[in-house]
């Protein structure tokens, strides 16, 4: 008696121009830029490679101590370290070259000028198939005010972008806002293909023998198991109100975590603090949706997506 082998469900997933050949992408920030991982799992089995943050020029980021593991999670205030764009473009770019899986290029700047040349310069480059950009930073010819938390700033940044490229524009929401889905509409606007959300939350930490905070930064970002219940709900939200394609990040450590995204609408997931704890989480958290697929008669992994029902 042969018994019949289990048929694989269909995986890929469109976010706006872009195909990806499944729904699982790595986070900015956790991932390095794709050949730290290339030990641990083959890249080319990932739905998207998300890069560290790239700013216009190198970036040293912020003093220590910097990170630090907290309940159900990890604060970090690296201050987006980085090569700088054109570094990347000449040094990391071509090993993802050599790879089949789309590059995501993360991009943030202090100024409107910043995010306007990085964009130019990542759209001129082969091997880079979108942009996401990084709306959490700090404005700093508007008093330091987060170009994300306002929705006429994020709408203005997310269409200088959209003029200096042909690629696909995702914008990542900060969640430290009061009301996440207005920044959202507002960069949908303005011509977003995608969003993703969401970044960390804004947490901090005291040393009580010495009173003093354990970051230097004094705040950083929250991130890991700790945010998914707010993560989700954000995304939520999103979903119901705009028409371009969510992604959905915060706290995804397990297959059933990026499930609970899909279900609620997310197109795709990010994940994030799980690869510093499991190198080899983005497969897990694949095999894991590919079972649950499968046990669940399900052959699309389209036909799982926002079918929440509250």
């Amino acid at each position: 008696m042969t018994v019949k082998a289990k048929t694989s469900p269909k995986m890929a997933v469109q976010i706006g121009p872009l195909k990806l050949k499944n729904p699982v992408m790595t986070a900015s920030g956790t991932f390095g830029y794709g050949e730290e991982y290339a030990g641990y799992i083959d890249l080319n089995n990932l739905g998207a490679i998300v890069v560290k943050g790239l700013s216009l020029k190198p970036r040293l980021g912020n003093p220590p101590p910097r990170i630090m593991e907290t309940t159900g999670g990890m604060l970090n205030a690296v201050g987006l370290q980085n090569v700088g764009v054109d570094a990347f473009i000449d040094e990391k770019l071509p090993f993802l070259r050599k790879c089949d899986v789309a590059v995501i290029a993360n991009i943030y700047g202090e100024t409107y000028d910043d995010y306007k040349k990085v964009a130019q310069r990542l759209s001129a480059a082969k091997g880079v198939h979108a942009l996401e950009v990084n709306i959490s930073c700090p404005n700093v010819k508007n008093g330091g005010l987060s170009f994300g938390a306002d929705p006429k700033i994020a709408a203005k940044v997310t269409s200088i972008v959209k003029n200096e490229t042909s690629l696909p524009v995702i914008v990542k929401l900060t969640p430290n806002v009061t009301d996440i889905t207005s920044i959202a509409l507002a960069v949908e606007k303005a011509g977003a293909d995608a969003v993703s959300l969401i970044n960390t939350l804004t947490g901090m930490s005291v040393d009580l023998k010495t009173r003093r905070p354990h970051l230097k930064n004094i705040t950083g970002g929250l991130s890991g198991p700790a945010i998914k219940p707010v993560a989700l709900r954000m995304v939520w939200q999103v979903v119901q109100k705009v028409s371009v394609p969510v992604i959905g990040i915060g706290g995804i450590m397990t297959a059933e975590d990026a499930l609970e995204f899909l279900i609620v609408g997310a197109k795709a997931v990010q994940i994030g603090t799980a690869n510093f704890v499991n190198p080899r989480a983005t497969m897990e958290i694949l095999a894991g949706i590919k079972d649950y697929l499968i046990d669940s008669k399900i052959k699309d992994v389209n036909e799982l997506i926002g079918t929440f029902q509250p």
